[in-house]
């Protein structure tokens, strides 16, 4: 199953963040994802396989200004 994502969307991860939040924004896309805490601005790198395991859904889609 793909998952479509991409730079600056809101996702929701497998486990929720420690401050409770469980709202991502992805911050930078390349062979690593990283993707910041929208409650506490935490942010944490993985590589994507590991970020595609993770990610349970996408919440809201980044609008596009071109």
């Amino acid at each position: 199953m793909e998952k479509n994502y991409d730079l600056n969307d809101i996702v929701e991860m497998k486990k929720p963040h420690p401050c409770g939040a469980n709202r991502w924004q992805i911050i930078r896309m390349g062979m690593d994802i990283r993707i910041k805490c929208t409650q506490c601005d935490h942010m944490v790198m993985m590589p994507r396989r590991d970020f595609e395991k993770k990610m349970k859904k996408v919440l809201e889609t980044a609008e596009k200004n071109d």
